[in-house]
């Protein structure tokens, strides 16, 4: 009898990439369809063609570039464009979307060996050139319903709002409802806190995330806000404000907690979601931009390989530096 053996590990499921990655556009659709009420036709206009176009980009990639004959989509560049367009301005143009894209399917996945090998979310690192290459067009910030009322387009966004008037003159315009709902200006998906819980409760269901790093991360930012609010109430924003404005319910749900790009053990988790929140907060608080959430992701995927070395479980039979007892 002849014995075949394959690589490590030697589980078998019944889930698949693709599987997964369908799980994660469903639970983004109550946030599609949010954004979509808020912002109108050019809101879902923008996530689709960013997500279209990445799927398109991924496979002439794979299956032209790199060759891989038997390549089958798994909706992982699916994800990734829907992800950087939810991270985007009504004020974005087209050809804008699609330098994004490139920088996210490109460079920051296919560089390092495709899905997987990728040391960066994707998606925020589309966002981050964006924002660096054409500001103007990432933080041109529309009105809830404008095009309801064309007259009155663009306002700011309540982070910008509080670095440049305080919160007093925030709660002036926009109540917590309407921040937990998403009726305030900023980024396509980031809006709705409720349409995000709702979509990661999902993925909880489904078993596809784990809530360390979410609780964790917004842990940190509560604990933080709070130090910092009660030093000076007028100029920070207070714990609720900073939980539900700008993209720290996207980035804590649905980009801190990438599969590839985070820690491996629980304890590693922590440090990752404790980082984040610390530098979401420290940016927001103290940096020239108004939001901190892509940049504090973005450094803290640097870190994970540090963390899992540092945090890696000691094997049994071992010492703690590895040696056999």
């Amino acid at each position: 009898m002849r014995l075949s053996t394959e690589a490590a590990p030697h589980f078998r499921t019944n889930d698949t990439t693709q599987k997964i990655m369908l799980d994660v556009l469903i639970a983004l659709t109550p946030a599609v369809i949010v954004s979509t009420w808020i912002f109108g036709l050019r809101a879902l206009f923008i996530m689709l063609f960013s997500m279209v176009f990445a799927e398109v980009l991924e496979y002439v990639t794979v299956k032209f570039l790199k060759k891989q004959k038997d390549f089958k989509p798994d909706f992982s560049a699916s994800v990734t464009g829907l992800l950087l367009g939810m991270n985007l301005s009504l004020g974005v143009n087209w050809w804008q979307i699609m330098i994004g894209v490139v920088v996210s399917i490109l460079i920051a996945k296919h560089a390092f060996g495709g899905l997987g090998q990728n040391f960066f979310n994707p998606a925020l690192v589309g966002r981050v050139f964006l924002m660096i290459s054409f500001p103007t067009a990432m933080t041109t910030w529309y009105q809830p319903f404008y095009y309801k009322s064309p007259s009155i387009m663009t306002a700011a966004s309540p982070l910008s709002m509080l670095s440049e008037q305080g919160i007093d003159q925030v709660l002036s315009n926009y109540s917590y409802w309407e921040m937990f709902v998403g009726k305030i200006p900023g980024s396509i998906g980031e809006v709705s806190a409720l349409a995000l819980i709702i979509g990661f409760i999902y993925l909880l269901v489904r078993n596809r995330v784990k809530v360390m790093i979410p609780l964790s991360y917004i842990g940190t930012v509560v604990v933080f806000s709070s130090i910092l609010y009660f030093a000076d109430p007028i100029k920070f924003g207070n714990p609720l404000f900073h939980i539900l404005t700008g993209g720290l319910m996207l980035g804590a749900l649905f980009m801190a907690t990438d599969m590839v790009t985070t820690p491996m053990t629980p304890k590693g988790e922590f440090v990752f979601g404790v980082g984040a929140g610390v530098l979401t907060i420290l940016i927001r608080s103290f940096g020239g931009y108004p939001e901190g959430v892509s940049f504090s992701i973005l450094i803290m995927n640097a870190f994970v390989p540090l963390i899992d070395d540092w945090l890696k479980p000691r094997i049994y039979g071992t010492s703690k530096g590895g040696a056999e007892n």
